[in-house]
């Protein structure tokens, strides 16, 4: 069943409840306190510029403990190298930005819209989304942007436009974090080859409501 949010209440039905394939809920808005209380919960929105906004709660998620994390040694060459350079919510805007731009196979336009990009940079000035950029040359090649909720990185979507460059910013982000996992959200063969695995929404949100500090 999918419900219909009051506008005037932020609250959501509990993601046990969303259909089959995860969409819970229409409606509502894009404050920073209602998606505060989504990914809290283990629900998120995704929908296109000309539809209303949905959320969702899938019950399998598709995610990457650091303890499983794979890197091939073509990539673990490519880390010993300098032929990145890799920072941390330096260039917040410019990632999301290029994220909504870069073109993907089988995708026809992009679900970042620009009400989504205005929502997402209000939760990166109050600290909840953050970005790990890539650089070579001194020039922005990848990138990634995400959630960050209690240990748990929710991550939205990633770039590249030279080879490796969103594999790197990933990683970095796994290994140089304490992380209980990254929520890909959805299974890819990309993010299995690297160590992704799927959990039910119930171990997803046992994990998720462990209290810990929420300081990335």
């Amino acid at each position: 069943m999918v419900f219909n949010l009051d506008p005037d209440s932020i609250s959501f039905p509990h993601p046990e409840l969303a259909d089959e394939d995860g969409l819970l809920a229409v409606g509502g808005d894009l404050s920073a306190d209602r998606l505060i209380l989504a990914y809290e919960n283990g629900i998120f929105p995704w929908f296109s510029e000309d539809s209303s906004i949905l959320w969702y709660a899938p019950h399998e998620r598709f995610v990457i403990f650091p303890e499983h994390l794979k890197i091939s040694k073509s990539m673990l060459q490519i880390l010993k190298t300098d032929k990145f350079s890799i920072t941390v919510d330096k260039a917040f805007t410019e990632v999301i930005h290029s994220c909504a731009k870069i073109e993907r196979k089988d995708q026809d336009g992009t679900w970042i819209t620009s009400d989504m990009i205005d929502a997402y940079q209000e939760l990166h000035r109050i600290n909840y989304a953050h970005s790990i950029e890539v650089w070579e040359n001194e020039k922005l090649v990848g990138g990634l942007y995400g959630i960050y909720i209690n240990q748990v990185f929710c991550g939205e979507s990633m770039f590249s436009t030279v080879s490796n460059a969103s594999k790197a910013a990933l990683i970095y982000l796994i290994t140089h974090f304490n992380l209980k996992f990254v929520d890909c959200q959805f299974h890819t063969p990309h993010l299995a080859s690297m160590g992704g695995t799927s959990i039910s929404q119930q171990e997803y949100l046992s994990i998720l409501k462990e209290q810990n500090a929420n300081t990335l």
